[in-house]
């Protein structure tokens, strides 16, 4: 097995969670195929040659999966995204209201933000510290 495909990403609405993705993280949407009774196969990913896996925006369906919208990590950062520009990135979402949790922090393995997307979840945005 050489990587992981995709991580389904719990959903309210296809198209909200589209647009966050595309406009706010500037990911590209890969895959957006309808398969009946209002359900869709929507996959989004990061932009790059070094994208990563996947995340299936799956719209949630029931009482338990509502529940789950927003708190996939149980409380704690759920996702790591990780950016080449850090400064440029952050900008930009901020411009597109992205909240984040913190001020941009030097830690020994980079810099970080914690923010959250549209439902709640978190998220670190990461620059690696360059290694010489």
């Amino acid at each position: 097995m050489a990587s992981l495909g995709a991580i389904t990403f719990l959903v309210h609405d296809y198209d909200e969670a589209i647009a966050f993705f595309t406009r706010a993280l500037r990911f590209d949407l890969i895959e957006d195929v309808p398969q009946g009774d209002g359900k869709r196969w929507v996959t989004v990913a990061p932009r790059g040659p070094q994208a990563g896996a996947r995340l299936l925006l799956a719209r949630a369906a029931n009482d338990t999966q509502r529940a789950h919208v927003g708190q996939q990590g149980g409380g704690r950062v759920f996702l790591f995204l990780h950016t080449d520009d850090f400064a440029a990135d952050h900008a930009h979402m901020l411009a597109h209201g992205v909240h984040f949790r913190e001020a941009p922090r030097h830690e020994p393995y980079g810099t970080v933000a914690v923010f959250d997307d549209l439902y709640g979840n978190g998220w670190d945005l990461i620059q690696a510290r360059k290694t010489s």
